[in-house]
């Protein structure tokens, strides 16, 4: 159901309904039984007021005794309830003789046991009790018909019904007024937050909040601050790309027209020669900028399982070039490690920002280790260089953007390397290990969980 309000006047509706129907059948059952048991004792008070006045009179049963019953005064202004006439009696006697009777009363004896009974009389049923004087030698039997009784109970059940029945759209009523005020607040957050432009993302006041909206604005407070704090990395990213790019760019450019105007190959060479430099870093700087979108943004397929000795393998074989030019050798050790991973997109640009800074920061000469191995359940690459390492100062921010410490690569990175491969190890849920290797130079990790890696989603 999508609407909290409907749902919560149907529960509350449906709840107060169903008590509301309980309270109704209880109170008609209460009723009919204490009316039973009021009408009960009328005639058990009536058959003992017929025996006292016979008693008083000498025991004997004049004609007229059972009149006194069915001839008592109605009470005034009684209406459909006057049921002081409804009474009838009879006076038996031990020798099986009437006695006495009232003016209605059946041709037949109303009852052939002491206590109460039902008997049908001449087609109608009563409910009579007798009174048994053994003294006397008689039975008085006073009754009245089942349909009175059944009337005056459906009289008094029907009075306190009508009541209840007013009451209950009254209180669907007012159960509609809570809930309404009660949900005033959601639609007072709701108005609010419709009406604040897209770059207002300042938190909402909550000092007058229901305590029950709190956590909801608490939330919404802290989706701001991460917007918000996102708005300004993206503004961040924006700024430093394009003065990143701009910088080879005129530099390129430069270097063109003194290309151009050279007055010898010497100068065209040397020129051309930095056109080529500054084309392979603008590469570079594309790329990784590609390869932090894709690591921020990783797709949601299902990628085959490959081999993380083939990726390790394939990432140093498109290094190669780069390393032989720089004087620096590459050897990989891979062993016998079997691991497959389906996040070879997020682990090939890790791996090779890995090498490639190692390779850059490497002397001539000079050897770069790539490993691969299993090491207590888990999967561990790890890249070594004999560069003059990451110093202190720079070691806790070389995995922001845009950073280039005292030491960077020939002084022309970018700064994105680490932090690219810093975000690719994190959405594979491993660790990224930066620390110094035994007798200089850098020992770069990244390791994963042992298990085969499945796909980002």
């Amino acid at each position: 159901m999508s609407s909290i309000r409907r749902r919560l006047l149907i529960i509350l509706l449906a709840g107060t309904g169903a008590i509301w129907l309980f309270a109704v059948i209880w109170i008609q059952h209460s009723t009919r039984t204490e009316v039973g048991h009021v009408l009960d004792r009328r005639l058990q008070e009536s058959a003992q007021m017929v025996a006292s006045l016979i008693r008083r009179n000498g025991g004997i049963a004049g004609p007229d005794a059972a009149s006194l019953v069915g001839d008592a005064p109605a009470s005034p202004n009684t209406g459909r309830h006057d049921v002081a006439r409804q009474l009838i009696c009879q006076v038996w006697g031990f020798d099986g003789q009437l006695k006495s009777e009232s003016d209605g009363a059946p041709s037949g004896q109303l009852a052939d046991q002491e206590g109460f009974s039902e008997r049908e009389v001449d087609g109608e049923v009563w409910r009579v009790y007798t009174h048994v004087d053994t003294e006397l030698g008689i039975r008085v039997m006073v009754g009245d018909a089942r349909f009175m009784r059944e009337r005056l109970v459906h009289g008094v059940a029907m009075g306190l019904l009508a009541p209840a029945m007013l009451v209950l759209p009254l209180l669907a009523a007012l159960i509609w007024l809570a809930v309404r005020g009660g949900l005033a607040p959601l639609d007072r957050l709701a108005q609010a937050l419709s009406r604040r432009p897209a770059t207002d993302l300042s938190p909402l006041g909550e000092t007058r909040a229901p305590a029950e909206l709190r956590p909801m604005i608490e939330a919404l407070n802290g989706l701001f601050h991460r917007v918000e704090g996102l708005r300004e990395r993206e503004r961040s990213f924006t700024a430093f790309a394009a003065h990143e790019l701009k910088t080879p760019l005129a530099g390129l450019k430069t270097q063109a027209q003194i290309a151009t105007l050279s007055p010898d190959a010497a100068t065209r060479d040397r020129a051309l020669a930095q056109i080529a430099q500054g084309v392979d870093r603008t590469d570079r700087m594309v790329r990784q900028l590609l390869d932090m979108t894709a690591t921020e943004n990783p797709i949601d397929s299902a990628a085959p399982p490959e081999d993380g000795a083939k990726i390790l393998a394939d990432v140093a074989g498109a290094l190669g070039g780069l390393a032989g030019s720089r004087g620096v050798t590459l050897r990989l050790e891979t062993g016998e490690t079997e691991w497959r991973s389906t996040q070879a997109a997020l682990l090939a640009p890790a791996l090779r920002n890995l090498l490639e800074n190692a390779i850059l920061a490497s002397p001539m000469g000079t050897t770069v280790e790539a490993r691969l191995a299993r090491d207590e359940g888990r999967i561990r690459f790890s890249v070594l260089d004999r560069g003059p390492g990451i110093s202190e100062t720079d070691r806790p921010h070389v995995t922001e953007r845009f950073y280039r410490g005292a030491a960077s690569p020939s002084g022309g990175g970018s700064g994105l390397g680490l932090s690219i491969t810093a975000a690719a190890v994190k959405a594979m849920g491993g660790e990224l290990s930066l620390t110094p290797r035994e007798g200089g130079g850098e020992r770069a990790e990244i390791i994963l969980p042992g298990e085969a890696q499945a796909s980002p989603s």
